[in-house]
């Protein structure tokens, strides 16, 4: 039982840790994936900023203008973002910056690190759950074994093989 309290609370200290380190990584990991964005749907990288961006309702990585820096803005030319930007209310966006109270405002970085900071709260409560599970077992062992030892009908077994 001591083993599970001790890998719990180092559980407990490795999440508190990530929560603290994950916004540093999401920060260049998002920036990676913004650049290699093609806009085809085959591509796993586009299709997880589009996913990200429709799920979270929100636009590149601090802002809409966030996209004006990729090479896929570049490349197409069409002063456009992708129609992943689109808020849901409006049918008639096209992504385009020349209108943008049609396009998601929040950036996703924030709301990304926000997202993995709940679940990891979530696992660290587990964890304090765990743990207080165990010291709540431990501590009623210790109160069987001190009765025990104060009970007169309880023998004790000395070594050699003799009662005493």
């Amino acid at each position: 039982m001591g083993q599970c309290g001790i890998t719990s609370s180092k559980t407990v200290l490795v999440f508190l840790n990530l929560i603290f380190w994950v916004e540093n990584e999401v920060d260049r990991s998002i920036q990676k994936v913004y650049k290699t964005y093609n806009g085809t749907n085959p591509d796993a990288a586009s299709r997880a900023i589009d996913y990200v961006q429709r799920q979270l309702h929100c636009c590149g990585i601090h802002n809409y203008s966030d996209w004006e820096n990729t090479d896929w803005f570049k490349e197409t030319k069409n002063q456009s973002v992708p129609l992943s930007c689109c808020r849901e209310t409006v049918s008639s966006c096209n992504g385009s910056l020349a209108h943008p109270s049609d396009l998601y405002a929040e950036g996703c970085e924030a709301l990304v690190v926000k997202k993995l900071q709940e679940i990891m709260m979530h696992v660290i409560w587990a964890a304090l759950a765990f743990a207080a599970i165990q010291l709540l077992g431990m501590l009623c062992a210790c109160i069987v074994l001190c009765r025990r030892s104060r009970d007169p009908a309880y023998e004790l077994l000395i070594t050699g093989g003799t009662y005493a």
